[in-house]
């Protein structure tokens, strides 16, 4: 027969089990560590974003610069000086991709952090509060989706000069409705769920129930959304310079190098691969990771 004191350091053992119990985050973490696919994607944008924003120093180290003509034109990759080239006016290459990178990141970025922001509030209050506020909001997503977002944004630019503050803003200011709608959905689902219930009978009101219980159990879904959708927006902005809605020259972006490149096909077809490359490479990757993270985050996974 067991002693009162074994029962209890049995009882204190299983306590101090169920304490150590690793969160769904933690587990999530623990689950993208092991993905070898979504650290090669993470590894990878961050390489890519530390050169892009390092480009200041690189242009340092090698004596060159993105604006100035600083040696013949076409010059082909591997050129000593002049490591991916120059282009059609005997500008390096890499110096304008790494500035161009600037750019573009910035774009992505900055937008789909400006669109989940938006999204994530009005998706909130609409799914938690639902009544009229949630009638409206569905009626103007629900409108505002039946107006092509590259429409949209051509007329913001044909009155507007296109500039990556330009586009940031139109990006973020009309790209918000998927995911309002998602976590619009999520929001009416975990509303009556028990711990809900249970933290409103306890005083809690509407702000912190939708804040401090609702919305952190949304994340694996926001963070999902913002990877997908930074590929989304990089890929717009290339469209938008293709035709000649996006970022201007001087200003080099990712998108308005490659459309400038098409008529060097012949001459310098290393400045139609390098600009098209990163685009591809970076929105794979991220595409990569958003699907790296759902699989982490997916409560049904067996570790």
């Amino acid at each position: 027969m067991s002693s009162p004191v074994g029962t209890r350091l049995e009882t204190n053992n299983v306590a101090g089990e169920a304490q150590v119990s690793p969160s769904l985050l933690q587990l999530a973490l623990r689950r993208l560590w092991r993905d070898r696919l979504s650290m090669a994607a993470i590894g990878m944008l961050l390489f890519l974003t530390l050169l892009c924003f390092g480009a200041p120093v690189i242009n340092f180290l090698t004596g060159t610069n993105s604006r100035n003509i600083v040696a013949d034109s076409f010059l082909p990759p591997l050129t000593p000086g002049h490591i991916l080239g120059t282009d059609d006016i005997g500008r390096d290459h890499l110096a304008r991709l790494l500035e161009a990178g600037q750019v573009s990141l910035s774009i992505g970025f900055l937008a789909a952090l400006m669109a989940l922001a938006i999204g994530v509030t009005v998706g909130l209050l609409s799914g938690f509060i639902g009544g009229h506020l949630d009638d409206g909001v569905i009626w103007f997503i629900t409108t505002l989706n039946s107006i092509p977002l590259l429409f949209i944004i051509l007329l913001i630019a044909a009155f507007l000069s296109p500039n990556a503050t330009t586009l940031i803003l139109a990006l973020g200011l009309f790209g918000w409705t998927g995911t309002a709608r998602l976590v619009r959905g999520e929001a009416i689902a975990l509303r009556e769920r028990e711990f809900i219930i249970s933290a409103r009978a306890s005083g809690a009101g509407n702000l912190r129930l939708m804040f401090a219980h609702v919305l952190p159990n949304q994340l694996s879904i926001i963070l999902i959304n913002l990877a997908i959708d930074i590929g989304i927006i990089i890929l717009v902005e290339a469209t938008l310079s293709f035709l000649g809605f996006g970022v201007q020259p001087p200003q080099p972006t990712w998108g308005n190098m490659l459309t400038e490149s098409r008529s060097f096909m012949y001459y310098g077809p290393h400045l139609v691969f390098w600009p098209g490359f990163l685009i591809f490479v970076t929105v794979l990757c991220l595409y990569v990771l958003g699907d790296g993270l759902r699989d982490a985050f997916d409560p049904t996974t067996i570790d």
